[in-house]
């Protein structure tokens, strides 16, 4: 299946571009999307059978097959090597889509001194380690352009402090690695995803689906984001029509840090999801006609 993106037809061709946390998710779309427009995409992940599966797909929809580096980006030298490994096939890294991360729910009062750190170092510290040795090993002489994932933290993240602290993190590493790196024409950006309807919600609790179900309604375009609208906004930051953007920050969220409670936001539908990416699948419990008997009743 062909990924209808709204680029143009090899606008990636002959370029390399590094995905973490390509397994699934956000990572998953836009390795079929940069692979569509013809990029030798390398996927990077701790689970080795996923990134081959998606490796697979992108295949299968006529893709060049992406090379696959099972690695824990929280070890440096797994890091190092895994992206010496990379390098290995001949070509500079052109892009980094630094993805990979994870967390947990909990109240700030119970997360653990080693639970925090656990999430610092999956969305701070492993993505801090993938930056610096793409641009040490490969683009402080070549440039390039790097993307970090980061989320919606804006105006606090309760029940996820030790993501909303590793996030906002990363929001300033980036534009710190875009004054310090840009003399190498290396440009660094992030994208800010909000409330998107990707596999990765499923892994939160089951208690927490009713809020999931209808957290729409405090998003000014009232519906969740798309896989494919994130990873649109990925392609555009690692383009050249972007070669003078670094240092910034693409928010995709429907406008739902901007939403007050003292003004009404009617849902009329008139906010269409871009789709282009034909293997997605909303998780289940959040489709109308499919909730579980035992989501029902959470």
């Amino acid at each position: 299946m062909v990924y209808d993106s709204v680029f143009r037809p090899g606008l990636y061709a002959g370029q390399r571009i590094v995905v973490t946390g390509g397994g699934s998710g956000i990572g998953r779309c836009t390795a079929h999307e940069l692979a569509a427009l013809g990029a030798h995409v390398a996927l990077v992940g701790r689970n080795p059978d996923k990134l081959l599966a998606v490796a697979n797909e992108v295949e299968q929809a006529g893709g060049l097959r992406p090379s696959t580096h099972a690695c824990d980006i929280r070890v440096e030298a797994e890091v190092q090597a895994t992206v010496a490994d990379v390098l290995q096939a001949g070509a500079p890294i052109h892009g980094l889509v630094n993805n990979a991360g994870g967390q947990f729910m909990s109240p700030m009062e119970k997360i653990s001194a080693s639970g925090f750190d656990a999430v610092v170092r999956n969305n701070l510290t492993g993505g801090f380690l993938m930056a610096r040795e793409t641009f040490v090993q490969s683009m402080q002489a070549h440039g390039g352009a790097i993307v970090n994932i980061l989320a919606d933290m804006w105006r606090s993240m309760p029940g996820m402090a030790h993501s909303g602290a590793a996030r906002a993190g990363m929001l300033n590493l980036t534009e710190t690695a875009a004054v310090e790196w840009g003399w190498a024409g290396v440009r660094v950006n992030a994208v800010a995803p909000g409330f998107i309807g990707s596999s990765g919600l499923a892994n939160y609790p089951v208690e927490f689906r009713p809020h999931l179900r209808k957290v729409h309604e405090y998003v000014p375009l009232k519906r969740l984001g798309t896989e494919s609208e994130v990873s649109a906004a990925i392609v555009f930051l690692l383009s050249p029509a972007a070669a003078f953007i670094t240092g910034s920050c693409v928010r995709v969220d429907g406008g739902h840090p901007n939403a007050r409670r003292d003004w009404d936001m009617p849902d009329v539908g008139r906010s269409k999801p871009y789709r282009g990416f034909g293997l997605e699948v909303t998780p289940s419990f959040l489709q109308q006609d499919s909730v579980p008997a035992s989501d029902a009743a959470a």
